[in-house]
């Protein structure tokens, strides 16, 4: 008489542990960023420095395996980045000095073609990297090292969510501010206020988290997923979106009192614009030409063609 019993609790656990399996496999969320990381030591003399090979995994684990937001990303969403990272100098006291290069991508919809969204430059990291260490997020405690990380990985993100919703990256810009108010009480290297280079990370976010800027955060949304997102249905709608996305542009620029924001912006988006109007009706392609001469000089060997 117990023989059926007992077949039938085991039969309702494993009826329940398959449905816990399922409940835990819909529960399960992909992690925010897809970062490849690459670190280039050439610079460095002498064999103590080879334990340095294990800066690409440790940070690429840091920065994938974290969640960052409390957003439900699935995998084919993850934010795909490249932080490229050259040593220049180190100390016997595990002391490192880098610069850094951070590009962003993000898909354009109903394509398979991907945009760049952020593309920028670090010339002053320095944190401590003794072999054997281990990478700890916390951010109530600044650590050189993760710090940065930290940092960089909201900018990311906001820039990310920009491009989907008006100013819909400000939480993680604010995230990002508060990770540089507490590295500057602790007057690490890199995060102070006063420097001879005004591009530096307190000036970036300063301007990220300034209304002043609003404009140009504007523009992200309305570039990308109101102009390229809708390009391969509607090119010429979207064009005359990105169009009137540029004239925006131009008019803020000339009321602001830094150029480094809007330096950014087209250091991603000049091949792409041109190629976006390259094919357009004359009379098109003359005005985004116009805009860009005046309003994006740094790259204008990019726009010539468009004078075709």
């Amino acid at each position: 008489m117990k023989t059926p019993l007992f077949f039938n609790n085991v039969i309702k656990t494993i009826l329940f542990c398959g449905v816990f399996f399922v409940f835990l496999t819909f529960e399960v969320r992909a992690q925010e960023l897809n970062c490849t990381v690459e670190v280039n030591t050439d610079r460095l003399e002498g064999s103590s420095y080879q334990y340095l090979s294990n800066l690409k995994p440790d940070i690429e684990a840091y920065l994938n395996e974290h969640n960052w937001t409390e957003i439900d990303f699935q995998d084919h969403e993850r934010i795909e980045c490249l932080m490229q990272i050259v040593i220049v100098s180190g100390t016997s006291n595990y002391l490192f000095s880098a610069e850094t290069v951070i590009q962003v991508q993000r898909p354009i919809y109903n394509t398979t073609n991907k945009t760049s969204t952020l593309l920028i430059s670090d010339n002053g990291w320095q944190f401590s990297y003794p072999e054997g260490r281990t990478m700890i997020h916390d951010e109530l405690q600044f650590d050189d090292l993760t710090g940065f990380l930290d940092f960089y990985s909201y900018v990311i993100l906001g820039y990310d969510f920009d491009t989907f919703s008006e100013l819909g990256g400000t939480e993680y810009f604010v995230r990002a501010q508060n990770i540089l108010n507490l590295a500057q009480t602790t007057n690490a290297a890199g995060w102070s206020r006063n420097s001879n280079n005004q591009r530096n990370r307190n000036t970036l976010i300063s301007d990220l988290t300034s209304g002043s800027y609003n404009a140009l955060r504007r523009a992200y949304y309305s570039y990308h997923r109101l102009g390229l997102d809708t390009f391969i249905d509607s090119p010429e709608q979207a064009r005359q979106q990105i169009l009137t996305t540029l004239r925006n542009i131009q008019t803020a620029k000339r009321r602001s009192t830094s150029n480094w924001l809007y330096d950014i912006f087209f250091d991603a988006k000049a091949r792409e614009i041109a190629g976006i109007f390259q094919s357009a009706p004359r009379d098109v392609r003359l005005e985004a030409y116009n805009i860009l001469r005046q309003t994006d000089q740094g790259h204008l060997s990019e726009y010539e063609s468009l004078q075709n």
